[in-house]
């Protein structure tokens, strides 16, 4: 006579389908969702000229102190004494111009707080200080 064993031993059975309609579903979100983050410009368009068009973008103009003291005023060497006269010529050519003051960090403090002080007394509403990031 046989005898039939209690325990029954049976095998986990691993469901792929399902497994798979998971993952399909994870990577559609994902690639949707991706999609909403960058700016697509997929439609090329031709755009039209016209005479009275302005570019959004301001000019910037770079001013730069050399650790030697120079003032660099869009790679050409000036005077402290004409840093004032300049940036209102560069501001009566354009009013929204962007100040980039660039110093080399061995510079003499005082003479950046000079030219700081001349684009502000020349009338410069905009200016910036450039540095580097720094790296952690």
């Amino acid at each position: 006579m046989k005898m039939r064993n209690l325990r029954t031993e049976r095998q986990p059975k691993l469901m792929i389908i399902p497994m798979i309609d998971i993952i399909f579903f994870l990577l559609v979100f994902f690639i949707m969702s991706t999609l909403y983050m960058v700016d697509q410009q997929t439609i090329p368009v031709n755009l039209p000229q016209a005479a009275s068009a302005q570019n959004d973008k301001p000019l910037s103009v770079a001013v730069a102190v050399t650790k030697e003291g120079r003032i660099l005023f869009e790679q050409e060497e000036i005077p402290l004494e004409l840093v004032k006269k300049r940036v209102q010529l560069e501001l009566a050519k354009q009013r929204d111009i962007v100040f980039v003051l660039r110093s080399d960090k061995m510079a003499e403090y005082g003479k950046v707080v000079a030219v700081l002080d001349e684009l502000k007394l020349a009338g410069a509403q905009r200016v910036s200080i450039a540095t580097e990031r720094k790296d952690k």
